[in-house]
């Protein structure tokens, strides 16, 4: 996945300090699920570009557990839109290569982190689950200029018709942290997904870096639901602390959507794991061993419950465990619920 930021501020290359990124030399990054790559394809007074390329790689993330959770061997762990589409990779990418800048801190060029910078940033691929009026409802609100393409699914079969990621473009005169923030926020949200686990920590990090727009934005209700992945506990606090007090209308409508969401399709086998969840947890236990838990779908039910202290997963299948643990996304759990839980051990 590809994003580029380019500014005609004089000098332009101020963008180099406000990054901590030379332009004269291309950097490499190792991150947990691939690498990023900084450079910068043109570096003058009048027009600076900074480029931020981010390798991810798919196979590696389901060896290491990070990758998307699959049926036993589904081709989907291996073949998916991951490595090319902006997401939520892309957002740890930026947090993680351009932290200074996203906190708003430079040494160099202090003055300039809250200055308005003629700045336009394009994003090679990004899902727009919504379509393209959903992407300007979520950034002509915040000023931007949005010019956008849909790319086709291929360009060698134009009969096969478009598909759901866009070219874009977005400019506006703003702060270089400001369209950070945004980036690091909204990208996500187009997408509708995140890689990792979603906790209460996320809702920390979309108060900051929604510090000073997010309140007001007309989206406000849908971006907070789409970022927390439509978690209600979590969207209600972020709500609530957004506006002070909660909102009856938003977290009534938020309440109706995952209903929604909800009822749209109900399996036996989750009618099932929903009788037993309630059937544990109307005898007050604190502890569970679930004896051949196969891919995991009641733990991953169990650790939502804070009556559970301690569970316990067991199967004779060393692949059905490892697809466990990814389901659950256990190397990415927060600590205390990682050490109180020993779920995905072989018997």
């Amino acid at each position: 996945m590809l994003l580029t930021l380019t500014t005609t501020h004089n000098p332009a290359t101020d963008l180099g300090f406000l990054l901590r990124k030379n332009p004269e030399r291309p950097q490499s990054f190792s991150l947990t699920f691939g690498k990023a790559h900084v450079f910068y394809p043109e570096a003058a007074s009048d027009r600076c570009t900074v480029a931020l390329l981010v390798e991810v790689d798919p196979v590696g993330l389901v060896r290491n557990r990070r990758g998307p959770a699959g049926e036993g061997g589904a081709l989907e762990q291996y073949v998916n839109d991951r490595p090319y589409a902006a997401s939520s990779f892309l957002s740890v990418a930026i947090a993680e290569v351009f932290g200074s800048a996203l906190a708003g801190k430079s040494k160099e060029r202090a003055e300039l982190v809250e200055t308005p910078l003629p700045l336009k940033a394009g994003i090679s691929a990004l899902p727009c689950r919504g379509g393209e009026e959903f992407l300007r409802q979520l950034f002509e609100p915040l000023g931007y200029r949005v010019s956008t393409r849909r790319l086709p699914l291929d360009e060698s079969f134009p009969d096969w018709g478009d598909s759901a990621y866009h070219s874009v473009e977005l400019e506006a005169c703003v702060p270089l942290q400001k369209l950070l923030m945004h980036l690091y926020v909204l990208v996500p949200v187009l997408d509708n997904d995140k890689h990792y686990w979603v906790g209460d920590d996320e809702v920390a990090k979309l108060l900051r870096h929604g510090e000073g727009w997010l309140a007001s934005h007309p989206q406000r209700e849908v971006i907070t639901r789409r970022y927390l992945k439509h978690q209600r506990s979590l969207v209600d606090d972020a709500l609530a602390q957004l506006t002070d007090e909660p909102d009856p209308d938003a977290v009534a409508e938020a309440h109706a959507y995952e209903e929604e969401v909800i009822e749209r399709s109900i399996s036996l086998n989750e009618q099932r794991l929903g009788a037993v969840l309630a059937a544990l947890k109307g005898t007050g236990a604190a502890r569970v061993l679930d004896l051949g838990c196969g891919e995991g779908r009641l733990l991953q039910s169990l650790l939502k419950e804070k009556q559970f202290v301690e569970i316990v997963g067991m199967d004779v299948s060393h692949r059905t465990l490892e697809i466990a643990r990814d389901r659950l996304h256990y190397d990415r759990l927060p600590p205390a619920q990682r050490n109180a839980s020993g779920c995905c051990t072989v018997r």
